[in-house]
C-alpha cells in the first residue's frame, strides 16, 4: 500500500524496560518520534516517567505492562480510534498458538491489536486482523536485532511495518 502524506503515523513502542535494560531510548528513533502523529507503548515501560518524555513529540495511549508499577494508573487494555480504524492495545497476548482467535474474541471490532510482552517482532495481517508485536528497541533478548513499528492509518485502511535499529 502507498504511504502519503494524508495518513496518520504511529510509533509503536513495547517492552523499553527502562532504565534497567538502557538508560534511554536510542537516538536513531527520535525522528520518526518527531514525525509521529501518536505513540502508543504497549506496557513494560518501567519508568512511567518515558510517557512524559514520549509526550512532547505526540499524544501518547500505554497499556500497563507486567512489570510497570501498580499504581501508575495505565490500563490492562485500550481501544480507541486512529485514521478511521479500530485499535486494540495489550501488553501480554498469550500464547501464540490460538493467538489470532483469542485477540478477535477479546477485542471482536478491533481491525489492529496491538501487543507487546515477548520482545519478539511480529506483524500479521490476515482476515482483516493485524496483529502487531514491536519487540522491543532496548531489550531485543535472543531477536537479532532491537526493533518498533510504524503503523499507518488512514480513511479506515491500515497497514504496519517492523523497523530493525
Amino acid at each position: 500500500m502507498k504511504i502519503e502524506d494524508s495518513n496518520l503515523l504511529a510509533v509503536v513502542l513495547a517492552d523499553t524496560h527502562l532504565p534497567r535494560r538502557a538508560k534511554e531510548l536510542p537516538g536513531n528513533l527520535l525522528p520518526y518520534l518527531e514525525r509521529a502523529d501518536l505513540i502508543l507503548h504497549a506496557g513494560d515501560l518501567m519508568d512511567p516517567a518515558l510517557l512524559d518524555a514520549l509526550a512532547v513529540h505526540a499524544p501518547v495511549r500505554a497499556v500497563r505492562g507486567n512489570l510497570d508499577p501498580p499504581d501508575d494508573r495505565l490500563p490492562e487494555t485500550q481501544e480507541f480510534e486512529f485514521g478511521g480504524v479500530r485499535v486494540a492495545m495489550i501488553h501480554d497476548s498469550g500464547p501464540r498458538k490460538g493467538r489470532r482467535r483469542r485477540l478477535r474474541r477479546r477485542f471482536p471490532e478491533a481491525r489492529v491489536v496491538v501487543f507487546g510482552h515477548s520482545h519478539i517482532p511480529w506483524l500479521e495481517d490476515e482476515d482483516g486482523l493485524l496483529l502487531l508485536n514491536p519487540g522491543s528497541p532496548t531489550d531485543k533478548r535472543r531477536q537479532p536485532e532491537h526493533t518498533f513499528a510504524l503503523l499507518y492509518a488512514g480513511e479506515g485502511e491500515a497497514w504496519a511495518e517492523i523497523v530493525a535499529l
